[in-house]
């Protein structure tokens, strides 16, 4: 059971990794049989593209998870440290009522407002399985955001920035390497 929730929690990293995969192979398939044969497949740059969307939706939502979105914090230096959880969470509420918002919108386009006879140019499906994503991703970041924001307030966990921390392993290898060195 513990493996089902740890692929739950991880679902966007997999799903990523799936979705990188697989487009990184198609596009590379599509240059070796345009060089090599004078042929192309007019579907592979076309399902590329929708798979590269969702990579990014579903990339955004890992980021959220990881608390490694960009903001401006420079008004932080001038903070007491544990003040700065609690302002990031006030600003995260509105983010998140953007997102639910958003997600109102986009299931309110796809079930309501888009033409039903919109399909894929080369693949034919109905493009509302494109649009899909929008909805499922922006719900996803909400529940990371508030996952987040409930580890730092109630657990009192520490959530750094990924970036930041490969940063700071750097500096202390080097910092190893130019030890031995001498």
């Amino acid at each position: 059971m513990t493996k089902f929730w740890h692929v739950i929690d991880n679902i966007e990293s997999y799903i990523c990794r799936t979705l990188l995969a697989i487009f990184v192979c198609l596009l590379f398939l599509q240059v070796i049989v345009r060089t090599l044969f004078d042929f192309s497949f007019s579907w592979i740059e076309e399902l590329s593209i929708y798979m590269f969307v969702w990579f990014v939706f579903f990339g955004a939502s890992y980021a959220a998870k990881m608390g490694a979105h960009n903001r401006v914090t420079f008004q932080f230096k001038f903070l007491p440290p544990g003040a700065i959880k609690y302002i990031e969470a006030f600003a995260d509420l509105f983010w998140v009522f953007f997102n639910v918002y958003f997600v109102y919108l986009s299931i309110d386009f796809i079930f309501n407002k888009m033409n039903r006879f919109q399909s894929s140019q080369t693949m034919g499906f109905h493009l509302s399985w494109v649009y899909i994503v929008l909805p499922i991703a922006f719900s996803l970041m909400t529940f990371r955001v508030l996952q987040v924001n409930y580890k730092k307030i109630v657990l009192g966990e520490n959530l750094r920035d990924p970036d930041a921390v490969d940063l700071e392993e750097i500096r202390a290898e080097t910092v190893d390497i130019e030890q031995e060195t001498k």
